[in-house]
């Protein structure tokens, strides 16, 4: 039995190092460059300073992903899931204070939006530091680097339809042999320059601060691009368990990034002119070619990483109702969280390109890297605070000495990030605003929906007792409503229009938990009112499919109670009309507005049969 378990934490191990760590796994391929060369504060090549940046690599990856990451933070899953959306409604579930998860909400809504900042910026400077390897090849294809890019990017993107299950199966393997190359070309460069090993001692980061203070501090906006990827680390977590993701860390990923780190800091200690790209220049002249591939098949899958987890998140926005219906489309038969959301991928994708266009370099984009990640670590420090008091039961005394040290760390990285905003950090945090603008107009939105609805709203036990007389057709009816317990509009129109209900009438309301997964059957819940009348509650998971209700029903209905299989679904279709009430500002009812007219359609969300849906028109007040 132990030696079945620990099989099959390998075999898990190997799998998360594509998905989990492909992010953090490609950041050799410009950190160093960025720490030395970077066009906002270049640090002059000494014995010193390089062993000063490379203590402070080696002791970020060790507090921010070894130990508060790995450690810490993987121990708060929600029912098995990660990531700050699972986090933010982890705490939320755990608090009873309305007013304090107000403020959860925003922090956990904000670190998702940002989130989305280093789900376009990653595969930007991920893929065109990879192809920069060609001009060190040479020169003479430096200018084929931006369009290579941007093909290459095409290319991922457009796959995206197809899913990524067979493909992904050789994630795993290619990462890992990204990561044994990596640990082999440090050894080779540590050989030549055995010193750089001292820089695992701490106090050549101290000393490098106590000579240059302003010099240091500025150089930690580089020292973090070392660590960008570590919320995957725990946003990835529910695809494998905690184990195999702290497995694959220690034993294999931390070595390797330690060794190149390493290795790259004794080559510009040997020659000081191959900061001009020392992940290239690490490699003898025969490995360029296949390195370069091999360096491109890297950054394209920790692209494909963010990109999935940009489709996760957004999922999970839908479901807990921050975000409207979008077209959500599952590619795989058997594992339920391989979904494709084709608004999100081509939006993603503009916003890469532009990016890619704009910027140009590795190196211009690095300034725009950094803010959306120490943003997302300081958030989740906050949340991970709370999780310790609220759901570990730990006393604020422990929490605080848990958590203050993560935010220090977290806080002075953040702020060496901000004189960055100028250079290129203002494109996350603008694209976080707007989507942090979106999300939460669209819950008010909705909320101040659902009161319009509540005014003009018949309670559903008064209206069963008062149908006995009304007209019968054959069939079922199912009328789909946000609220159980009230006669939905299109019900009410129906009869309105038609002058009868049919024989057997099916309230249909499905909620959203803040767990991550429901077991199908608890999922369901069947009243009857009366021999014609029903409701039907449906709950799913923030993660659960939601895209075959219909069937889902079916399996409730073996005996043909209501019989589900011819029914027809009736759905309200409300055109919305700005007011004088004042629970939303104008602007956030004409962003409201139009949200709900470009919304998708909740048919083609729940997988209703298209050609047994009505749709009833009706006219709201916001």
């Amino acid at each position: 039995m132990v030696s079945d378990n620990s099989t099959r934490n390998f075999s898990l191990s190997i799998a998360a190092l594509g998905v989990v760590y492909g992010d953090i796994g490609t950041s050799p391929l410009y950190a160093i460059k960025e720490a030395f060369s970077g066009a906002h504060h270049p640090i002059p090549i000494t014995p010193e300073n390089v062993l000063g940046i490379l203590s402070l690599i080696f002791w970020s990856l060790m507090i921010i992903v070894s130990i508060k990451y790995a450690t810490f933070v993987t121990r708060a899953d929600n029912h098995g899931e990660g990531g700050i959306m699972a986090l933010m409604a982890l705490v939320q579930g755990a608090s009873t204070n309305l007013k304090y998860n107000r403020h959860l909400i925003i922090l956990g809504l904000f670190g998702s939006s940002l989130f989305y900042g280093d789900s376009v910026i990653t595969p930007a400077i991920s893929v065109l530091s990879a192809i920069e390897g060609i001009d060190v090849i040479t020169p003479m294809l430096k200018g084929w680097v931006v369009p290579i890019t941007l093909i290459i990017l095409f290319g991922l993107f457009a796959i995206q339809k197809h899913g990524t299950g067979r493909v992904g199966t050789w994630f795993g393997p290619i990462t890992g042999f990204w990561f044994i190359i990596l640990a082999i070309l440090g050894i080779i460069n540590i050989i030549t320059n055995p010193v750089v090993i001292t820089g695992v001692i701490p106090t050549h980061a101290i000393s490098f601060f106590m000579r240059q203070p302003t010099m240091a501090f500025l150089a930690l906006g580089a020292v973090v691009l070392a660590v960008t990827g570590a919320e995957a680390l725990y946003a990835d977590m529910g695809h494998f368990g905690r184990g195999p993701v702290r497995l694959a860390w220690f034993s294999l990923v931390l070595p390797a990034l330690v060794l190149n780190y390493f290795g790259q800091g004794a080559l510009l200690l040997t020659d000081a002119a191959t900061i001009e790209s020392p992940f290239y220049r690490m490699a003898p002249a025969w490995m360029l070619v296949p390195l370069v591939i091999l360096a491109t098949a890297a950054t394209v899958i920790a692209s494909q990483a963010v990109i999935t987890g940009a489709f996760s998140l957004t999922h999970q926005a839908i479901q807990l109702g921050y975000a409207p219906f979008m077209s959500v489309q599952h590619t795989s038969a058997q594992e339920r969280g391989q979904i494709y959301l084709p608004g999100v991928n081509w939006a993603l994708f503009i916003a890469v390109a532009w990016l890619v266009l704009n910027f140009g370099s590795s190196n211009n984009l690095a300034a725009a890297y950094g803010i959306a990640v120490t943003g997302t670590m300081l958030i989740t420090t906050i949340l991970l605070y709370l999780v310790a008091v609220h759901i570990w039961r730990w006393n604020q005394l422990q929490a605080m000495l848990m958590t203050g040290a993560f935010l220090v760390v977290d806080s002075v990285y953040f702020a060496a990030n901000i004189p960055k905003i100028m250079d290129g950090g203002w494109f996350p945090l603008v694209l976080a605003g707007v989507l942090f603008i979106g999300m939460t107009t669209w819950k008010l939105g909705r909320e101040t929906l659902k009161k319009r609805r509540d005014i003009a709203s018949i309670e559903l036990d008064i209206f069963s007792r008062s149908i006995e007389d009304v007209p019968i057709v054959n069939g079922t009816a199912v009328f789909l409503t946000p609220n159980p317990c009230q006669v939905p509009h299109a019900l009410l129109h129906s009869l309105k229009h038609y002058k009868c209900l049919h024989e057997k009438i099916i309230i249909l309301s499905v909620m959203y938990s803040d767990i991550p997964h429901i077991p199908i059957q608890k999922r369901m819940v069947v009243q009857e009112l009366s021999s014609r009348l029903y409701t039907i509650q449906v709950e799913f998971g923030f993660m659960d499919s939601t895209d075959d209700l219909t069937n889902m029903l079916l399996s409730f209905d073996k005996d043909a109670i209501y019989n589900i299989d011819n029914a027809t679904f009736f759905l309200g279709r409300e055109t919305l009309i700005p007011s004088k009430y004042q629970e939303m500002t104008w602007w956030q009812k004409n962003i409201f507005i139009a949200q709900a007219r470009n919304s998708g359609n909740p048919a083609s969300y729940f997988g209703l049969p298209p050609n047994r849906v009505v749709e009833l028109g009706a006219q709201i007040l916001l």
